[in-house]
């Protein structure tokens, strides 16, 4: 029955990518493009700036050393109260159609925030212990927020284009409601992705910064 399950589970998310397959590309290549920025502008900074950045890794680095025991579940909160904002502002301004361009910014942002967070831990740790400490710390949540937040600006940009494209009240009804249903499962997904950044993502940078 399990099996059955995942298989439909499985079924379900590729029929959707499937049939959103345009929609998904040009959300993914917003994202792209933000990280793109990021890292061009960690390479087009001044040495006054990485030199900051420097300074801030390092005192993030001895004060993450230092501590014993991490208050784990008022971060968890945090974490998941920032990701639940996220999740409901790209759902609220995807359910206007002057809201998607600022549905497209905050997935830009986003990307760029990756970009520049990523360039600027390897720039100015190496490239041997920023690539440890971006894999440790970035990568786990990071694999269920993206795709979770591009999923949400893609549901409003359907939304978006079925208001433009069909007049017709009751569709615009039902369209809203799956964009509604299908965000709060996102939330479901960002909610889990704050679990495990603060569960699994911190212990392991904890465990690995020892040698840093």
């Amino acid at each position: 029955m399990k099996k059955n399950n995942g298989l439909r589970i499985k079924d379900i998310v590729y029929k959707h990518i499937a049939s959103n397959s345009k929609e998904y590309i040009l959300v993914s290549l917003v994202f792209i493009v933000g990280i793109f920025l990021g890292v061009m502008f960690i390479n087009s900074a001044q040495e006054a700036q990485l030199s900051e950045i420097k300074t801030y890794l390092n005192e993030f680095i001895e004060k993450l050393k230092s501590i014993e025991q991490i208050n784990n579940f008022e971060i968890l909160k945090t974490t998941i109260f920032e990701n639940i904002i996220l999740a409901i502002t790209l759902w609220f301004f995807g359910t206007t159609v002057i809201g998607i361009p600022i549905v497209f910014g905050i997935i830009l942002y986003r990307g760029f925030c990756l970009g520049y967070t990523i360039s600027s831990i390897i720039v100015t740790m190496g490239i041997g212990k920023g690539i440890a400490f971006v894999l440790s710390s970035l990568l786990l949540q990071n694999i269920i927020l993206i795709p979770a937040i591009i999923a949400i600006g893609v549901s409003g940009f359907k939304l978006y284009k079925s208001i433009v494209k069909n007049r017709n009240r009751d569709n615009i009804k039902i369209e809203l409601l799956r964009h509604t249903i299908f965000s709060i499962i996102m939330i479901g997904a960002l909610c889990i992705a704050g679990i495990v950044e603060i569960f699994f993502s911190t212990n392991i940078l904890k465990k690995i910064i020892k040698y840093f």
